[in-house]
This record gives C-alpha cells, sequence and structure tokens, in this order.
C-alpha cells in the first residue's frame, strides 16, 4: 500500500470516530420551546421526567410545572364552588366569599394558560379525584351545614397551597412562573382572608382531615 493510500485511509478513520463522537453527543438532547436542553437526570419528588428544561425565561424545574399544574386544578373545583356559594350560600359573606374566589380564579385561570402555553406545559382539564371529591361533599350538604363545609373545606386548601406558593415564589428561577406564583400568593392570600371574615373557619380543625358531610360541625361564631 502507498503512502498516499495508507494517509487517505487514517484520514477517513479519523473523521469516522468524530462523527461517531458527535451523534453520540447529540443523543442525549431533546428539543424545547426552539432551544436545544441535554436531558437531566431524573429529580425526586414532584417529577414528571422530564428534567430541568432550558426556556427563555429562565430554567423550568419539575417542581416548577408541577406548581403551574396545581394552580390550574385549584381553578377547576374552586371555581364551581364559587358559583354554588353565591347560588346557595345564605349568609352575606359567604356569597361575597364566593364572589372572590370566582373573580380571583377567573383571571388566574386566564393567567395560567397563558404560561402552560408559553413554556409547553400539559394542564389538566378536571380537577383531581380528591378535589372532584370536595365538590362532591358540597353538592350533598344541606342547609347551615353546607355553608360551613364550604368554609373549611376551602379554607383548608388555600392554606396548603399558600405555602406552596412562597416556596415556589422563594426558589423558582423562571420568571414566568416567578409572576404566575406572585398573582397566585395575592388570590390566595384574598380568598383565606373573605372565608375567615365568614366567621365559619374551625382553626383548630384546618390541620386534621377535612370535615365529611355526616360530621358535626362547629358552630358559627358571631
Amino acid at each position: 500500500m502507498s503512502v498516499a493510500s495508507r494517509h487517505v485511509m487514517a484520514t477517513g478513520v479519523v473523521i469516522g470516530a468524530l462523527a461517531f463522537t458527535l451523534i453520540a453527543l447529540l443523543i442525549p438532547v431533546q428539543k424545547f420551546g426552539g432551544s436545544a436542553v441535554a436531558a437531566a437526570p431524573a429529580a425526586t419528588g414532584d417529577d414528571d421526567g422530564a428534567g430541568t428544561l432550558s426556556t427563555a425565561f429562565g430554567p423550568l424545574t419539575p417542581q416548577d410545572r408541577d406548581f403551574v399544574r396545581k394552580v390550574r386544578l385549584a381553578g377547576l373545583w374552586e371555581l364551581p364552588a364559587g358559583r354554588q356559594a353565591q347560588q346557595r350560600g345564605k349568609r352575606p359573606m359567604v356569597r361575597t366569599a364566593g364572589e372572590h374566589l370566582i373573580e380571583g380564579h377567573t383571571e388566574l385561570d386566564r393567567r395560567v394558560m397563558e404560561v402552560g402555553q408559553a413554556l409547553g406545559i400539559e394542564l389538566p382539564n378536571r380537577p383531581s379525584a380528591q378535589q372532584q371529591g370536595w365538590l362532591d361533599q358540597l353538592d350533598a350538604a344541606q342547609g347551615p351545614q353546607y355553608e360551613q363545609l364550604f368554609a373549611q373545606l376551602l379554607r383548608r386548601a388555600h392554606g396548603k397551597v399558600f405555602a406552596l406558593v412562597a416556596q415556589i415564589r422563594a426558589q423558582t428561577r423562571n420568571s414566568m412562573v416567578r409572576a404566575l406564583a406572585t398573582d397566585a400568593n395575592t388570590t390566595v392570600l384574598d380568598h383565606i382572608t373573605v372565608l375567615e371574615a365568614t366567621g365559619l373557619v374551625d382553626f383548630d380543625g384546618l390541620a386534621d382531615a377535612p370535615p365529611s358531610p355526616s360530621a358535626p360541625l362547629p358552630r358559627p361564631t358571631k
């Protein structure tokens, strides 16, 4: 074999090795929002398996996506609960709380749909099984029991969400998620305030399981 032939062969081997290396590097890369990002290892906690993604608004973690979906889920049951409170509530403050739920979650739902679309997050379109169970409890409750159950269920749910909103607001590096958390913080605090103003919230029972329709409920404060 001539020197020229050996040189051509060696060059071909080098080019082939470089091509193989390039392919190997590209395999773990996935597309998101028009930019390529390396697939991150699965994280613990509320992880959808997609890892941390690069977006035009900053890194998007599994926890960020989980928060956005939970904001959407909140509206899917609290909006119907608010409408029901306006229709069935006897006390003016219960109807007022229902009005705040409708107004707050209508706007928050609009915002979360924008965020979901911008960040490529698939959002739920129906309440979770637990949330549907709460709505079923409200449907079955009658008279004064309905108003007490409404105040207790909604106040307990908002208290849990409030802690999550604060955590995401403090930790997220995604500007769209941060803005959504800021809006959610304002909305949730408003709802907590009007629910407490009904005088029907049993604060000692907030840490316990939510009351069932058959369970005795506390007397409303005057």
